[in-house]
Formats: structure tokens, C-alpha cells, sequence
């Protein structure tokens, strides 16, 4: 076979390999791809034997990927990835712009989403996917153009632009606070507190600027804002919670301010691109808008 030729397996190969990397099964990779085991089994037999080298350890009923497989696959996904860009592409008007954006769950339907219908408003050209994710993103493993990140902007090979800080306050329900009343802020430390996985430190942080110390018993901890803030509503405890993302439990009633001391966050939220991105159209326009609107935001904090 002619060296060149080598170096370029066929898609049905690289399909099959990539399948049962992602799977860690020949038959999970079959189900995936209509195909038996058997079939997908002789694709990446032909795929080692065109490269010449192994990337399945075969262990009687399992397969495991060797050294050298690990890192093709990773290459080989990304590779399939932009391959079914390139034909989605191909086959969507060329008149209609793409913009993936992965987009924090709160964030995005408390804050993004309300004001989205205007940006649609002003640039009807551009069809938006969104990806709602808490954990941390890839920007060469996932086929993003955009994301919103909470935290520091310290992303390797990107482009940040700051959007907003938040202001965090003490909220519980008007019930918890008739059953618990508080008669000075140190009285808070007697009290269930709620914590949220994404700001360990937030209630450590605000205890601090108010000179007092955390309690030891940590109380019940979440993953998303809008669960913890449903589990206040509903009397758990207090939360520590951006104001800007509760304020309609709060116009509601649902939630009251315990103690109107907000807690400045060191962390802000930023939109991320990759560095090679940046300047694609669709990134362009949304970042312009969002910019806008945070500016908004802050203006009315």
C-alpha cells in the first residue's frame, strides 16, 4: 500500500475505532453504529493492520485502549468531529450562520434567555445551539464556539471578555425567618445554611467580611443555584445566593434578604472564545450584544 494511502483510513474504520474507544466495547460501538460486533471488530483489526500498530489491548472479553490508542483517539474524534462540521455545513444554507454556545443552566434561564429573543431580534442570520454544562468545557474535544464562564479567566489559548461580578445575600423564606427570627447578624451562625458546589468558600468569605466565624457544622450542600434556591423557598435554610439571578423569588415574596450585607465575588462571569475563533461573525455579533446588555445589568445593580 502506498505510504500516502496508509496515513488515510478509511472514515468506516475511524468511525468503528472511534465508537469503541468512546464505549470501551466492540458491541456497545456496534449498537451505536447499526453495525455487529463482529463488523466493528474487523474495522479496527484493518485499521492496526494499516497503521501498524496496536491500539486495542485485548483481554478475553474486553478491550482496553493501549498508550498509543488513547492518544489516536483523541485525535481521530476531533478529526470525525470536524469532518461532520464540515458536511453539516455543507449541507445548511450558506446564507445562515452557526453559533454553538455553551451557556451555565442558571445563568442561561434566569438571566440569557429572557433577554435572547432580542438578540435573535437584531440578528436573524444567526441559528444559536446552546450546550448547558457545570462542568468544565473543551474547546478542541467540543464543537463550541462560545461559552460562558463563571470563575477566572484564565483560559488557556482564548480570548476572554468580562461580562459582570455578582453580589451574593443571605435569602430564606419568609416562614423560616417567622420560626427563626434574627435578632442580630451573629444569630446567622445558629442557622441552617445551604452551600453551593460552585462557591465553597462563599459563606467562609462572608462571615469573614463580617467579622465572625464559620460554623463547623457545614450544612446541606448543591450543585445548581436554582435547586438550592427552591430548596430556601421551600424552608431548608438560608443560601448565600447571586441577587441578580434570584430577583424574581425575590419580587415574588418567596425569598427575603436575612441580612442586607452582599458579598462582593472575586470570581465574574466572562464570555470565552478560542483564540482562533475570535473573529468568526456569529462570535462577532453575540459578543457585541451580551457586552451591551451586561452593561445594563450593571448599571441597575
Amino acid at each position: 500500500m502506498p505510504y500516502q494511502r496508509r496515513l488515510l483510513p478509511s472514515t468506516s474504520m475511524m468511525a468503528a475505532f472511534d465508537a469503541a474507544a468512546r464505549t470501551g466495547s466492540f458491541t456497545d460501538a456496534g449498537r451505536e453504529l447499526n453495525l455487529t460486533q463482529g463488523a466493528i471488530s474487523r474495522q479496527v483489526s484493518a485499521l492496526e493492520n494499516q497503521l501498524d500498530v496496536i491500539l486495542f489491548n485485548r483481554v478475553r472479553n474486553t478491550i482496553q485502549l493501549t498508550n498509543a490508542g488513547k492518544i489516536y483517539a483523541r485525535e481521530i474524534h476531533a478529526a470525525l468531529q470536524a469532518i461532520r462540521k464540515a458536511s453539516l455545513n455543507a449541507m445548511t444554507d450558506p446564507m445562515i450562520a452557526t453559533l454553538n454556545l455553551a451557556i451555565l443552566p442558571t445563568f442561561g434561564t434566569r438571566w440569557l434567555m429572557p433577554r435572547f429573543p432580542l438578540f435573535l431580534k437584531e440578528n436573524p442570520d444567526i441559528t444559536v445551539n446552546f450546550v448547558s454544562k457545570l462542568s468544565p468545557f473543551d474547546f478542541q474535544s467540543e464543537d463550541l464556539h462560545a461559552a460562558i464562564h463563571y470563575g477566572s479567566p484564565d483560559w488557556p489559548g482564548t480570548n476572554s471578555s468580562f461580562l459582570m461580578s455578582e453580589k451574593s445575600v443571605p435569602v430564606c423564606s419568609p416562614e423560616f425567618l417567622s420560626l427563626n427570627p434574627l435578632e442580630n447578624t451573629g444569630a446567622l451562625t445558629q442557622m441552617p445554611l445551604l452551600h453551593l458546589a460552585t462557591r465553597p468558600d462563599a459563606w467562609k468569605n462572608w462571615f469573614d467580611s463580617n467579622g465572625l466565624e464559620l460554623p463547623r457544622a457545614q450544612g446541606m450542600l448543591f450543585e445548581q443555584i436554582s435547586i438550592i434556591a427552591q430548596a430556601a423557598v421551600g424552608g431548608l435554610g438560608v443560601a448565600l445566593l447571586p441577587k441578580f439571578l434570584i430577583q424574581s423569588e425575590l419580587d415574588r415574596g418567596e425569598l427575603v434578604i436575612i441580612v442586607d450585607k452582599p458579598l462582593q465575588s472575586d470570581a465574574g462571569y466572562h464570555l470565552i472564545t478560542p483564540v482562533d475563533k475570535s473573529d468568526y461573525a456569529p462570535i462577532a455579533a453575540f459578543r457585541k450584544w451580551i457586552l451591551k446588555m451586561a452593561a445594563q445589568q450593571t448599571i441597575g445593580d
